[in-house]
């Protein structure tokens, strides 16, 4: 994996960015693609580094990946608790590692900040998703999510 560096997401990335949230929200059926709203949230996040992060995987001068996530406070740990979130790497490089490199990078740049827990949400009709996140050490909770609004 030398040939893939992790680095923060800049403003010109935004293309790229756009293009794998579309691709991750076609998995997921409780999302749909909105080039507008997708740009203006990972433009909100890029503004609030100090509890956001975007992070890319970059291949040949070519963004292949990335993965966001947001600190909150959780009152059951006494501390930050990271939400990751949009973790996508586009179809040719899936299975290669660049997934991994993300979620860890991700991990440490939570753990950098105080969080003691990570969580995530992932559809549950997505087994290569629920593979990947068990093989990392992942595990389910017996927790429901609910939702009012949104898309």
């Amino acid at each position: 994996m030398s040939d893939v560096a992790i680095r923060p997401a800049r403003p010109e990335d935004l293309d790229a960015l756009v293009s794998l949230l579309a691709a991750l929200f076609a998995l997921e059926p409780d999302f749909r693609a909105d080039p507008n709203r997708q740009r203006r949230g990972l433009a909100r996040l890029l503004a609030e580094p100090e509890r956001a992060a975007v992070l890319v995987a970059e291949r040949d001068g070519a963004v292949v990946g990335m993965v966001t996530a947001q600190l909150v406070i959780s009152t059951a740990e006494g501390a930050p608790s990271a939400w990751l979130e949009d973790l996508v790497v586009e179809a040719p490089a899936r299975g290669g590692g660049v997934g991994r490199l993300l979620a860890g990078a991700i991990e440490e740049w939570a753990r950098a900040r105080g969080a003691t827990r990570l969580q995530l949400l992932a559809d549950r009709e997505n087994a290569p998703a629920l593979r990947f996140y068990a093989r990392s050490g992942w595990r389910p909770t017996r927790l429901v999510c609910l939702r009012r609004g949104g898309a």
